[in-house]
């Protein structure tokens, strides 16, 4: 067991004032494999002041500069690209080949992909006018709070911090306290790139403790937060006092369209993949497959052949294909969800438990039911490895299925039809759509319509983010 005593505040690893402390297990043991600070409002405070004070230096530093530390930082992670997969392999229970691709690999490319936006950003223009011309240019907003999640801890704080520090904002970052390590490693890796003191700072803590300061400190100019849906209301309701700009990346509730012409066999493996990926611990994942209801038979062979594929097994074992959940307390709210499906007289299609009892770890079997559209969990965010599918008799009815949720995040289109497919996704209400199983592209805008939260990330628009305008008013010449 690894014992972290610090936090990091202005460029020094500073020793936690309260003896309390956060316990992180291993998910696919249950051991404690290590613990984080609990921090207290004064520390996140002298974090906030610290970032405040190092600000105007920072922000005063050429783009060139901030891009080359971004690029050191992409360097310190791809040297410790393994010991991070295997960390967050434990924490979170992605298998490990596939947390390195995914968890990992991914945040190396952003860390140096942001230093290229930057480098690349149309930082100032000249907008003529009736009477004269404006200078518009681009600056940074200022202190930034990060407050990240547990499901892609490392991705999430990157897709945060690397555009912020580009930028020439400042930073204080909350990581989750259930899955903290990772942070603390990037911690290590950002002071050895050189960052000046201050400019990023790191507090472990609780949501209302650490999470509320950085929503309700005057000094901080934005928050970004990605976690659920109801959080995400609390730190809007508080940044609002101090009309902070805020960010969010809530929750979700993905439908995958397969349309009548499509290859329903691709259309069923993929849905399966993007719901399963994390073990449904993703808040873009397709969890809703809507299937033409002449052909839900089918369907049911081919779902039966997909999910044989993932087979539950310990994070660090080459064979998973299905990692286990986050802690017992996700495991038993997933297993919670799949009996109130079956009290609202869902069809169990598949899986339906968790491993058997005595075996160690925080596992869901993978599991697909089907139910009607006004079910519960035709509309909750469970947040495991669960789909449902739901049939529909036209496509009108399959668009209107669609968007009958709070949310409006991710999903798909599946049809023999691009262009049918991209018209159809353009009907739908939603943040992104894959088409036929299209790859993510970390260069496309990232976020959410409806309750799952307002802002992008991603390349220049998750960039764009950190940015204020400003607008200087020119006479026009005599």
């Amino acid at each position: 067991m690894t014992i972290y005593p610090s936090h990091y505040i202005n460029g020094q690893w500073i020793a936690a004032q309260s003896a309390e402390t956060f316990a992180v297990h291993d998910s696919s043991t249950e051991e404690v494999m290590a613990t984080v600070p609990a921090g207290t409002a004064d520390e996140a405070r002298a974090a906030v002041q610290a970032a405040h004070a190092a600000f105007p230096a920072w922000a005063a530093l050429s783009v060139e500069t901030r891009a080359v530390f971004l690029e050191k930082v992409s360097a310190g992670l791809k040297a410790r690209i393994d010991e991070m997969a295997t960390t967050i392999a434990r924490e979170v229970g992605m298998p490990v080949k596939l947390a390195k691709p995914v968890q990992v690999a991914g945040p190396v490319w952003n860390w140096a992909n942001f230093a290229k936006v930057a480098r690349e950003f149309e930082w100032e223009e000249t907008v003529p006018g009736p009477y004269g011309q404006s200078l518009v240019v681009r600056e940074p907003i200022g202190v930034v709070g990060c407050i990240t999640p547990w499901n892609f801890p490392l991705n999430q704080i990157t897709l945060k911090v690397a555009p912020a520090l580009a930028a020439g904002c400042t930073v204080v970052l909350k990581p989750s306290e259930i899955a903290p390590v990772n942070a603390m490693i990037l911690a290590e890796i950002i002071h050895e790139a050189g960052l000046p003191p201050g400019v990023f700072n790191l507090v472990n803590g609780a949501g209302p403790v650490v999470g509320e300061v950085l929503a309700t400190d005057p000094l901080v100019d934005m928050v970004s937060f990605t976690g659920s849906t109801r959080a995400g209301k609390r730190v809007g309701e508080l940044a609002s006092q101090s009309v902070k700009r805020v960010a969010l990346e809530l929750g979700g509730k993905s439908a995958s369209v397969i349309l009548p012409d499509a290859d329903l066999e691709a259309a069923v493996k993929g849905t399966i993949s993007a719901c399963m990926l994390n073990s449904g611990q993703t808040c873009s994942a397709h969890t809703r497959m809507l299937v033409p209801v002449g052909r839900y038979e089918e369907v049911k062979t081919l779902v039966h052949a997909a999910l044989a594929k993932f087979t539950p097994g310990p994070s660090l074992q080459d064979t998973s294909k299905l990692g286990p959940l986050v802690s017992a307390a996700q495991r038993d709210r997933v297993l919670g969800f799949i009996g109130l499906g079956l009290k609202e007289g869902a069809e169990l299609m598949a899986g339906g438990a968790a491993r058997p009892s005595g075996e160690k770890g925080y596992f869901v079997s993978p599991t697909v039911l089907r139910v009607q559209p006004k079910d519960s969990l035709a509309h909750d965010e469970i947040f495991g490895p669960v789909l449902v599918v739901i049939t529909y008799n036209d496509e009108d009815e399959a668009i209107r299925i669609a968007n009958d949720t709070i949310y409006g995040l991710g999903g798909g289109v599946w049809s023999s039809d691009t262009a049918h497919a991209i018209a159809v996704a353009r009907r739908i209400r939603t943040g992104q759509i894959d088409i036929n199983g299209g790859p993510f592209n970390g260069n496309a805008p990232f976020g959410g319509y409806k309750q799952s939260g307002n802002g992008r990330e991603n390349g220049r628009y998750g960039f764009e983010e950190f940015l204020e305008f400003k607008s200087l008013q020119l006479k026009a010449a005599s």
